[in-house]
């Protein structure tokens, strides 16, 4: 019987581009309604790990899975999975700010137009609510109709999160969110998704540890031991007991910068 607060569970899971196996035997639990950091040096796998979430990876040629990745207990790579309908159960928010070159409202809008019909007010209401759930309606109220962007990276950045929030998903996956953005930004984009967790999952990758430790409940970390071998779950654990006492001296001289 599986924990009913467990919304992702990853069981043996392996990656391959090609014939080259670059992820290798990952096993973990991921809460409902919790951050989850992923953590480890460049080039480890931590966003190949996080696009496997949403299927992303197929987009590549020739790339194949091992293991499964269940989601409220549904192996998403089985056969008779939508991956349409996936993914906009599991929204993406990248490293830059990708916002359509179209009006502010015209972005929050796309989503929900490709799923069903709307009237210009409830159109309205999800554009506003979207904004006021991304910490932007103040901003940008009175400009709805101006070109998305026009807006500041940090803004660009919210509006991307307001326009995955406007079609309902239910798990958030984010690639360094921040790491394009000045501190003033950041603190807005880290305090956005200390408050998302009370209605999202989300999996957080990360270079930055200052920022795992701020925004995380659990942290994985990644790691490649050898050029040419997949990157393994070394650890995971909850984020202040990785970062003060963790459990294998991989982890500790990671975190303490003595190499990656």
């Amino acid at each position: 019987m599986e924990r009913d607060d467990i919304k992702i569970k990853v069981i043996d899971y392996g990656f391959y581009y090609s014939n080259v196996k670059v992820l290798s035997d990952i096993n973990m639990d991921i809460k409902k309604n919790s951050i989850t950091a992923i953590i480890g040096p460049s080039g480890c796998g931590k966003s190949t790990f996080l696009r496997t979430f949403n299927r992303m990876n197929e987009l590549l040629p020739n790339t194949r899975v091992e293991g499964e990745i269940r989601i409220d207990d549904v192996d998403i790579y089985r056969d008779n999975v939508d991956v349409v309908e996936l993914r906009k159960r599991i929204g993406m928010v990248f490293q830059r700010p990708n916002p359509f070159p179209k009006t502010i409202y015209e972005n929050i809008i796309y989503g929900p137009r490709l799923h069903k019909r709307y009237s210009r007010s409830q159109l309205d209401s999800i554009v506003e609510n979207s904004l006021k759930r991304a910490a932007l309606w103040d901003e940008v109220k009175h400009k709805l109709n101006t070109n998305a962007l026009d807006l500041s990276g940090g803004q660009q950045q919210r509006l991307c999160i307001a326009r995955l929030l406007a079609v309902n998903p239910e798990i958030i996956l984010m690639d360094e969110p921040a790491s394009a953005l000045d501190p003033i930004s950041t603190q807005k984009i880290e305090d956005l998704i200390d408050e998302l967790k009370e209605n999202y999952t989300i999996v957080i990758v990360t270079h930055n540890m200052q920022q795992a430790a701020r925004v995380s409940q659990k942290a994985a970390f990644l790691l490649t031991e050898k050029i040419g071998e997949p990157a393994t779950l070394i650890e995971y654990d909850d984020t202040n007991r990785i970062f003060t006492t963790p459990g294998d001296k991989r982890t500790e001289d990671y975190i303490t910068g003595r190499f990656g």
